[in-house]
Parts: structure tokens; C-alpha cells; sequence
């Protein structure tokens, strides 16, 4: 589910980019490292994900990565209130609860995230 949501998210923004930016009010490069971001973090989650016995460390890291980057949309969101659209707003906010409570969880099951199920 991790992956996938990271991968699923960073394609259709990619593939819509110049439309969300426009949606958005925001700048394309805005957007851009949106897509960018969710690329990234679903390949780090995905190889993870591969692995048999996976370390905390890495599990760790990962639930960091996702409360980091649910930090980094409300701030986002809070820097562009004014400027960006409704839907750019709702769009940060969503996506910072979606990632922030995923961190969440991960962080909180950690230990049994590293062996298999």
C-alpha cells in the first residue's frame, strides 16, 4: 500500500503537472517536486518492501521520511494560503494527514514491520 500510494501519486501529478499548476495557482516547479517526491519515497518504500527481513533502521527512516513530508505540506500549505487555490490548499492538507498518519503508524509498528507477514 505504501509503495503503491507513493508511486500511484507521483504519476498522475507527474502526468498532470501542467493542469494541477494551473488548478493550483501554484508554480509548475511547485508541482513538480510534489511528483518528484512521491517517486522517490515509493522506490525507497518498494525496496524495502522487497526485502525479507527488513531493519528498523530502514523502517525507522521511513516513517520519519513520511511525518517529515506531512510536516512539509502543512508548512506548505500555511506559506501559499492566499496564493494557492482551494484545491492546492486541500491538496497539501490531504496529503500531509495521508502521509503524517501513514509516519504514524509506521513508526508506532516499526518492530513488527520487520519480518515478513
Amino acid at each position: 500500500i505504501d509503495y503503491t500510494g507513493g508511486w500511484l501519486a507521483g504519476v498522475v501529478i507527474l502526468a498532470l503537472s501542467g493542469w494541477l499548476s494551473w488548478l493550483y495557482v501554484l508554480p509548475f516547479w511547485f508541482v513538480m517536486i510534489s511528483a518528484v517526491a512521491n517517486l522517490v519515497y515509493g522506490t525507497f518504500s518498494f525496496s524495502i518492501s522487497r526485502q525479507v527481513r527488513r531493519p528498523v533502521t530502514l523502517i525507522a527512516t521511513l516513517a520519519f521520511a513520511n511525518i517529515a513530508w506531512g510536516v512539509c505540506c502543512f508548512l506548505a500549505a500555511y506559506f501559499v494560503f492566499g496564493i494557492a487555490s482551494i484545491y492546492g490548499l486541500a491538496h497539501l492538507v490531504f496529503e500531509g494527514l495521508y502521509v503524517g498518519g501513514l509516519g504514524w503508524l509506521e513508526w508506532r509498528e516499526r518492530h513488527n514491520l520487520c519480518t515478513p507477514s
